[in-house]
């Protein structure tokens, strides 16, 4: 398959949770900060994720979550280019005013064509990846590598997309930073969420993982780094 070389980097809980329950007035960027014992290390995330690849895929309901409709007066450019994912929509016009104004490049993929992004399509730094029905997340990583040069992609979203990411074998590599915590909750969203499999058939969209790399970090963090075995092998 022809697409960019693809790294999936997350921050979760030892129990695999990338939020802090259900609803999204919890999250961990928010809650984190809050709670002695966590909060002490987590600077070591950030940190890292400075160090991802200058094409950052998103989805606007994350990125809503975390507060980006909220007016910013003080914006740079940055050298990164942000792809958001964002049917609903859930960027509204002060949401695409923010990363038209901090984006290298920004890319909205959507089924909709109410997007506010169309009121902004003449902006030179946007570009308007639109599908009819559903979008087919294997032709949009075909046509990043192929029609917009994108060799490499930091992926960033939730846990449904990221299970259709695995499944569709659109993941190379993974980056956690795993936080000293647990969770719980079994509506609280894990690192790879979507339906769960119910049939042996269904075996196949299990991946295999290869470590890669381990580093102990202070204040009791993990980083974990895999490459994914797409071809999945039933014996």
């Amino acid at each position: 398959m022809n697409k960019p070389i693809s790294t999936l980097f997350m921050l979760m809980s030892v129990d695999g949770k990338i939020s802090t329950g259900k609803t999204d007035i919890l999250d961990v960027d928010k809650d984190f900060p809050k709670i002695k014992g966590i909060k002490e290390g987590l600077e070591q995330y950030y940190d890292i994720e400075q160090t991802t690849d200058l094409y950052s895929l998103n989805s606007g309901k994350v990125q809503a979550k975390i507060g980006a409709n909220k007016p910013q007066k003080d914006i740079f450019k940055l050298p990164v280019s942000f792809l958001i994912i964002d049917n609903r929509p859930h960027l509204n016009e002060i949401g695409m005013d923010n990363f038209i104004r901090k984006s290298k490049r920004l890319f909205i993929i959507t089924t909709n064509k109410s997007h506010p992004a169309f009121d902004r399509k003449n902006e030179e730094n946007l570009e308007i990846i639109y599908y009819e029905n559903e979008i087919d997340f294997v032709d949009l990583f075909r046509k990043l590598k192929d029609d917009f040069k994108v060799d490499h992609l930091t992926i960033q979203t939730g846990a449904t997309l990221n299970s259709i990411f695995l499944r569709q074998k659109l993941i190379d590599k993974i980056s956690i930073v795993v936080a000293p915590a647990l969770i719980g909750g079994e509506e609280t969203p894990s690192l790879i969420g979507g339906k769960s499999l119910l049939y042996a058939e269904e075996l196949k969209y299990i991946k295999a993982l290869k470590l890669v790399d381990v580093k102990k970090l202070n204040d009791s963090y993990l980083h974990l780094k895999y490459d994914v075995i797409n071809e999945t092998i039933i014996e």
